[in-house]
C-alpha cells in the first residue's frame, strides 16, 4: 500500500485542482516546466562556479591545510578531529561530503561514536554555498555580508552540538 501513497496523492491534487478549483492542470504543468528550464539556465553559471571552486579547494591542498589548522579548535570543542574534512567540506559540496561520510562509515563502523556524530552533522547541515548560489542568484540579492557567515556559523555550531549530543546519548 505504501508504494501507492505518492501517486494517489498526486492524482488527488490534480483532481482537486481540476474539478474543484477549475485550474487547467495541463497548462499549469507546461508553464511550470517552461519556468523550470529557464531557471536551470539562469542558475547554471552559479552552480558551475561553486563546483569548480570545490574542486580547486580540494585538489590544491587547501582543505588539508584548513583541517590541520582547525584540528586543535575541534579538539578543544569536543568534536572528533577525524571529522574535520567532513565538517569543512559539507557547506561546499553535498556529493563530496557524502563520499567522505561513506569513508567514515567504512573505516569506523556504523555504530561508532565518530559515525554517529557524522550522521547527525549530515542530517543537520546543508550545502551553504550551493544553496546560496541557487537562491540568491534567483532573487537577485547581491549583498551577502551576513547570510553566508551566519549560515557557516550555524553549520559549525551544529557540528559541536552533534558531538555533544552523541556523547551524552
Amino acid at each position: 500500500m505504501s508504494d501507492y501513497i505518492i501517486p494517489i496523492f498526486i492524482i488527488a491534487i490534480f483532481v482537486y485542482a481540476g474539478f474543484f478549483r477549475r485550474v487547467n492542470t495541463y497548462q499549469s504543468f507546461v508553464n511550470g516546466a517552461k519556468a523550470a528550464i529557464k531557471l536551470s539556465i539562469d542558475i547554471l553559471p552559479f552552480v558551475a562556479t561553486i563546483l569548480i571552486a570545490i574542486q580547486l579547494f580540494s585538489r590544491s591542498g587547501l582543505l588539508d591545510l584548513l583541517c590541520a589548522a582547525l584540528n586543535p579548535v575541534f579538539t578543544l570543542l569536543g568534536v572528533p578531529t577525524e571529522l574535520s574534512a567532513f565538517i569543512i567540506l559539507k557547506p561546499f559540496s553535498g556529493s563530496g561530503s557524502i563520499t567522505l561520510f561513506n569513508e567514515i562509515v567504512t573505516k569506523y563502523g556504523p555504530d561508532s561514536y565518530i559515525t554517529r556524530v557524522a550522521s547527525v552533522i549530515a542530517g543537520s547541515s546543508e550545502t551553504v554555498f550551493y544553496i546560496s548560489a541557487v537562491y540568491f542568484s534567483r532573487t537577485k540579492i547581491k549583498h551577502l555580508s551576513y547570510a553566508i557567515p551566519v549560515a557557516l556559523l550555524c553549520v559549525f555550531a551544529a557540528a559541536i552540538l552533534a558531538a555533544f549530543v552523541c556523547l551524552v546519548i
